[in-house]
């Protein structure tokens, strides 16, 4: 079967080759026929090689599929079933402190699908069953395939924070998680400022499609004074920082008032320089979120199944793994927002 491999450490090195289709382990395995896998900015990060992987291995871990085969211990699902996977937890201890907690992210000997073990831009995965969660009939392999980007929405914004409805929220980097987060804070009744730049148009007017109640281009906009013209000279109640850059960081740490909450939820992948004070003298609530823990999941499959949230709205391509580079570029130019692909028949 074919796969989207990174066959070599290094910038590049990301190639479509022949893979052996996974062997169902007999006992807790779970083979799925993979249906959409979407493009995160971690495959990015990967085949630029800013982001920790091991090659060779084949991209992606933001799938959905059909079960095909299952292994003689197997209980909660079976062949023909429709699934979501947690990828993050290919390979935990499942004994240290964290993952007896549910905080596998912080397993010393994690690695995780797409970087650290094969993922699902191909045709069959290979996975336990303590990592699949079977879908409700109604909900679309569409929507399960943002199942594991909205968990890092989820932790973002509903359990590491404490927002209200008519809470004021910057929202700093409309991508993908950044969309997730939005769709969430608008749920909870939050006025909702994003802010992107002149290569996020496109984002930032669906953005305010998706419940925003104002879409702010920073470089041709003066973000600081639209936050004191929308909050009476006080600052927003919380910053959602998603870029992961530095001049965003600290446009979330100016925007937001005495008191106020700073959440970290885009990786910036190296040093910056901020005043450090800032936090001091304003007495901020600064929270790092890291992707998400099992607890997140259970709400997940619960988001799913009440479909509140208009998740596929987020969802602008669906192409053919065979067009993985013309894929790629529309993320890399900021073109599309959720970009899946799915294995030529």
């Amino acid at each position: 079967m074919k796969a989207l491999v990174k066959t070599e450490p290094g910038p590049g090195h990301v190639e479509l080759v022949d893979i052996p289709e996974p062997a169902c382990r007999p006992d807790i395995g779970v083979k799925i026929e993979v249906k959409y896998t979407g493009i995160c900015g971690t495959d990015l990060h990967v085949l630029h090689d800013t982001f920790k992987n091991y090659p060779p291995v084949t991209l992606g871990h933001e799938f959905s599929g059909v079960v095909v085969e299952v292994g003689s211990e197997v209980r909660r699902v079976k062949s023909g079933d429709r699934v979501a996977v947690n990828p993050s937890t290919a390979v935990v201890c499942g004994t240290c402190e964290y993952c007896l907690q549910g905080y596998y992210m912080f397993c010393p000997i994690r690695r995780g699908m797409g970087h650290g073990v094969n993922g699902a831009f191909t045709k069959y995965v290979a996975v336990r069953e303590d990592q699949v969660y079977k879908l409700p009939d109604h909900v679309t392999l569409e929507e399960a395939a943002l199942a594991e980007p909205l968990a890092c929405a989820v932790q973002a914004i509903e359990e590491l924070t404490d927002l209200h409805a008519g809470d004021v929220v910057l929202l700093s980097g409309p991508g993908p998680i950044g969309m997730l987060c939005l769709q969430l804070l608008a749920a909870k009744g939050c006025r909702v400022i994003v802010a992107g730049t002149s290569q996020d148009r496109l984002r930032l007017d669906m953005a305010l499609r998706l419940g925003a109640s104002l879409a702010v281009d920073v470089t041709a906009e003066d973000l600081q004074q639209i936050v004191l013209r929308e909050t009476g000279g006080i600052g927003v109640d919380a910053a959602v920082e998603c870029a992961g850059a530095g001049p965003s960081v600290l446009a979330c740490l100016n925007a937001v008032k005495r008191l106020g909450r700073h959440i970290q939820v885009g990786i910036i992948g190296k040093e910056v320089t901020l005043p450090f004070d800032t936090i001091l003298y304003k007495q901020l609530q600064v929270v790092g979120t890291l992707a998400h823990s099992q607890k997140t999941w259970v709400r997940v499959i619960k988001l799913l199944n009440q479909q509140k949230l208009p998740l596929t709205d987020t969802i602008t391509h669906k192409l053919p793994l065979s067009r993985w580079q013309e894929a790629f570029d529309l993320c890399e130019r900021k073109q599309g927002l959720k970009v899946f692909l799915s294995y030529d028949e």
